[in-house]
């Protein structure tokens, strides 16, 4: 039987070598990354050759991740120390991964959404109505998993006071605390740093800048996000706030820690790689 369609012809070594050179070292002469039907016109081939080609080769032009990679001074003191608090803790002591959710908006579709069947996802509308926002505080126990949380109007050291003493309220006197959170301003206020010399048993651990990856607490965020925000869809505030806090006094029930297994000389070989490839850009 005749098949229909240009016969396929081989793509010789050196071709596939080509386009692959092309793809990594070249633009196209339209756009800013290749696509398979512009290397096809490029090269000569037919698009699904180009397709197997970067496949074999695992190459996917049209893909990008972003990155950042910290310039702190302390990165290597920092990224050791907090590492050092996930896998040995100090004991009699409470290790608390910390940090502000800021900006959750109260959100509501401006039509309702279909649902889900066999062979259609959820729907939803593409616009929304704003009711306002709210700041979720959290403090992760790396422990146990369980989290201690407060939803606030406002983002100030007032507020990040306040829940700190909250926290410092609910641990075990007998205990140490240990606070690993970022570098926002909010955090190094005059007023937090006098609230510390009051509490010698809280005890905070900056990680490096741009780092919030080392926040284990931004693993339990993302978990929130895709869990119970994403698909939201309230008509106050109030409604808001009062659905995170059932997320998560239900999640509390039965808490899950978040197990870190990197190790910090596996993080700091990965970012000298980072580095000496971003020096050749330079």
């Amino acid at each position: 039987m005749s098949r229909r369609g240009r016969p396929r012809t081989s793509v010789t070594a050196e071709v596939e070598a080509e386009v692959v050179r092309r793809t990594l070292e070249e633009e196209p002469p339209r756009g800013t990354h290749w696509s398979t039907r512009l290397m096809a016109e490029a090269a000569g081939l037919h698009h699904s050759q180009v397709a197997r080609i970067w496949r074999a080769h695992g190459l996917k032009p049209h893909l990008t991740r972003t990155f950042k990679l910290s310039t702190d001074p302390k990165f290597v003191e920092k990224l050791r120390d907090v590492v050092g608090l996930y896998v040995d803790p100090p004991e009699r002591a409470v290790v608390f991964a910390f940090d502000e959710k800021s900006q959750i908006q109260a959100l509501d579709r401006t039509q309702p959404g279909l649902p889900w069947k066999k062979g259609r996802c959820g729907t939803m509308t593409h616009d929304y109505k704003r009711h306002g926002t709210t700041t979720l505080f959290a403090a992760l126990d790396v422990a146990t998993g369980e989290v201690i949380h407060k939803c606030m109007p406002r983002h100030r050291h007032r507020e990040f006071l306040r829940f700190m003493a909250e926290v410092e309220k609910r641990v075990d006197p007998e205990l140490d605390l240990h606070v690993i959170l970022d570098n926002y301003s909010t955090h190094k206020h005059g007023r937090v740093e006098a609230w510390l010399e009051k509490h010698p048993r809280v005890k905070f651990h900056f990680i490096p800048t741009s780092s919030s990856w080392l926040n284990l607490v931004e693993r339990f965020f993302s978990e929130l996000t895709q869990r119970q925000l994403k698909r939201l869809a309230v008509n106050s505030v109030k409604q808001l706030t009062d659905t995170i806090t059932a997320y998560i006094d239900d999640r509390n029930r039965d808490p899950a820690p978040f197990k870190w297994t990197a190790a910090a000389e596996e993080i700091l070989a990965k970012v000298s790689r980072a580095n000496a490839t971003l020096a050749t850009l330079q």
